[in-house]
């Protein structure tokens, strides 16, 4: 193996521990976190059915966004929807042909979509980002890192189309090198300069993405304003002296 593949294959190893680590740990917070108060935002539903499906409605559709501002729900839908379909593209990098789903990820819906899903995402993002600058409101609240971190995603869907349409590498050993990682038998990185860019973004991205606002992926499980169900008087909560209170309040009446 090149010196440049050792040094990739060591970055990539410590990526994945970062990432998975750094979210199972936050998940771990997350729910540890006490919400005995009901706080959810009304119409709630009154069953954990409805909660399932409010969740799989927000997931899915961005149906809180779609309410609040019908720009930033397009370009966000169409990021995240790109997102989605470059996700199942890439899959093909990581499977084996023998796998029995093979078919579903090679079909030609999912690569001829996936294929042009980096246009898309570009211009979700430019959306994004434009929004971030233009309006005033969401302009005062951004911090250097919401620029960067969108400026960071851009870098790398722009990266891949160029792997694409510009500068083709060796995709047989690129898929020889992503397969061996998961397989713990490394291979060489072919050394094309903008591929190497492109896998250094998604790395770095998944080292800060435990710590980063991209984790409002799993933190929308864990909002208590989208995760309860709306029976406040059903069961009530009480803290310790509130439960005395009443109990001494019981004794005397």
């Amino acid at each position: 193996m090149t010196v440049l593949s050792i040094i990739y294959v060591v970055l990539f190893y410590v990526a994945i521990i970062v990432l998975f680590g750094g979210i199972a740990n936050k998940i771990m917070l997350y729910k540890r976190v006490p919400a005995p108060l009901k706080i959810p935002v009304t119409p709630a539903p009154l069953t954990t059915g409805g909660v399932v499906y409010r969740l799989f409605y927000e997931v899915v559709f961005f149906n809180s966004l779609f309410r609040g501002n019908k720009w930033t729900w397009i370009f966000g839908w169409i990021f995240h929807l790109s997102l989605l379909l470059a996700f199942f593209r890439h899959l093909r990098y990581l499977i084996s042909p023998d796998v029995f789903f093979w078919p579903l990820i090679n079909n030609m819906v999912v690569q001829s979509f996936g294929h042009y899903a980096g246009f898309t995402m570009l211009i979700g993002l430019a959306g994004l980002f434009a929004r971030r600058i233009l309006v005033d409101r969401v302009r005062y609240i951004s911090s250097a890192s919401d620029y960067l971190m969108l400026l960071l995603i851009m870098g790398i869907a722009g990266s891949g189309l160029m792997i694409v349409y510009a500068s083709h590498t060796d995709i047989i050993q690129l898929k020889a090198f992503i397969m061996g990682l998961f397989l713990f038998d490394p291979q060489n990185l072919p050394a094309d300069p903008i591929l190497l860019a492109h896998i250094t973004m998604v790395l770095f991205l998944a080292v800060i993405f435990p710590v980063s606002k991209l984790l409002h992926a799993p933190g929308l499980f864990f909002a208590p304003t989208r995760n309860q169900i709306d029976n406040p008087r059903e069961k009530r909560h009480l803290s310790e002296w509130g439960a005395a209170i009443e109990a001494e309040d019981g004794r005397n009446n």
